[in-house]
């Protein structure tokens, strides 16, 4: 069997297990990454399992701390909107002392409390959703590496792509995430800086990362303007809901829609030209890379303060190929962790 499939089956099998913890809002410790020769456990607080791309982050966390021989435990929020909530799972986990953590916040600021009791000594990773900086240097807090999307490039890059599909003139209106969210405004951002001189960004409207809004969202847009000649949505849940929204209307193949994570129903959904296209991010490898991070940083070598995780767009002409590597990048991805100077 090759590497990849056996890469692929580990994926699937610890998604399986993720969707099930997912009813009780945890993640909990892996039982096959007990305390290995490295040492120490790392210690992760991820966004809520209810969305398959935190399924699947979760997923790489695990199998690259099996690789690595580490211990890890991965505890999710209840929910995407429970800022609470997850700020207390980190103070229990804080509470372990961990020789690592790894932290994808639902807010920028809501896990400063829990971070200002890591001691100063114990590397922090940030994942995925950036911690406001100023917040956290005012409490004392300071991370070894942010890993994540560039998501104002991500969001140039759905423009791109909405470029190829609508004409100068046309309508075409952004499906926001939650209000406020630094994720979903720096998308949005990326993609009207990409309209300009292109197409006509008329409206943004705001359906908090839900497939249910978001196709109620697409609709009073869709009904409100008839010159609307694409739809982006910035992220693949929305995506869906969006489609759904423009095959009810009987405009599918004049409505182009684009989203954002390249999960694998929204891979399925281009393939048969539901979804025009997905600008693909990989939790997977962003989970890898924490891992990854922690260890380098546990064993004193030097970070860079960024590591971009890489970003590919997805057509119908790559989709059977983003299928088949799922949850790899489409594209090969060189691991800027690798090979890292010691400290």
């Amino acid at each position: 069997m090759s590497c990849r499939r056996v890469v692929r089956l580990l994926a699937v099998a610890v998604l399986g297990a993720t969707a099930a913890a997912a009813a009780c809002g945890c993640g909990g410790s892996d039982p096959g990454t007990a305390r290995g020769a490295q040492g120490s456990e790392v210690a992760a607080v991820i966004k809520g399992l209810e969305n398959p791309f935190f399924q699947t982050m979760d997923a790489g966390l695990r199998a690259a701390a099996r690789r690595h021989r580490l211990g890890v435990r991965v505890a999710a929020a209840a929910g995407l909107q429970d800022t609470a909530g997850q700020a207390a799972t980190l103070e229990s986990l804080v509470a372990g002392r961990a020789g690592c953590y790894v932290v994808n916040p639902i807010a920028a600021t809501n896990l400063i409390r829990p971070l200002s009791h890591i001691p100063a000594q114990t590397p922090i990773v940030n994942i995925d959703s950036p911690v406001d900086a100023a917040a956290a240097g005012a409490a004392g807090v300071t991370f070894a590496t942010y890993i994540g999307t560039d998501n104002v490039a991500a969001g140039r890059l759905a423009a791109d792509a909405m470029a190829r599909l609508v004409r100068r003139q046309d309508h075409v209106a952004v499906i926001a995430g939650i209000p406020g969210d630094g994720t979903s405004e720096a998308r949005a951002r990326g993609f009207r800086e990409g309209a300009r001189g292109r197409f006509e960004v008329v409206q943004t409207i705001a359906a908090d990362f839900d497939r249910g809004r978001a196709r109620l969202a697409a609709e009073d847009a869709l009904g409100s303007d008839r010159a609307i000649r694409g739809l982006f949505a910035v992220n693949d849940e929305m995506a869906l809901g969006v489609a759904e929204a423009v095959r009810a209307a009987g405009r599918r193949g004049r409505v182009a829609v684009i989203g954002l994570d390249g999960i694998e129903e929204a891979l399925a959904a281009v393939r048969r030209g539901a979804v025009a296209a997905t600008v693909a991010q990989y939790p997977y490898t962003i989970g890898q890379l924490g891992i990854e991070a922690c260890l380098a940083a546990m064993r004193g070598r030097r970070l860079p303060a960024r590591v971009d995780a890489p970003i590919q767009l997805i057509t119908r002409a790559n989709v059977a190929r983003a299928q088949a590597r799922f949850p790899e990048p489409v594209a090969a991805f060189r691991d800027p962790l690798a090979a890292l100077p010691s400290g």
